[in-house]
């Protein structure tokens, strides 16, 4: 439960940085950008994204790149980290009664 969580806090904190670089975007260009998951990703490391497409169409199943994947790689980065990171965080919670 420990890692879940502490995988949720992740996907958290990054969904909070994204939002914080659209955030100073709009300040500085007076427009709020919205940055696609695939964009952030191929903004970091691009290879990594080449890299993955290539592991899942060649070892997993080839059509679920293109009609899946590639589908959320068009949504909102914030949403795509932030929605996991709260329900990793919410089920892996610590369910002991009482305060300490």
């Amino acid at each position: 439960m420990a890692v879940g969580r502490f995988i949720g806090w992740v996907l958290l904190a990054a969904a909070f940085a994204v939002l914080a670089w659209e955030i100073w975007g709009a300040w500085q260009t007076g427009a709020f950008p919205i940055h696609a998951a695939g964009q952030v990703w191929y903004d970091l490391h691009r290879a990594s994204l080449n890299g993955a497409q290539a592991a899942i169409q060649r070892y997993l199943l080839p059509s679920l790149w293109d009609p899946v994947i590639v589908t959320v790689l068009t949504w909102p980065a914030v949403l795509v980290l932030g929605v996991p990171g709260v329900v990793l965080t919410f089920l892996c919670r610590s369910r002991r009664g009482g305060r300490r």
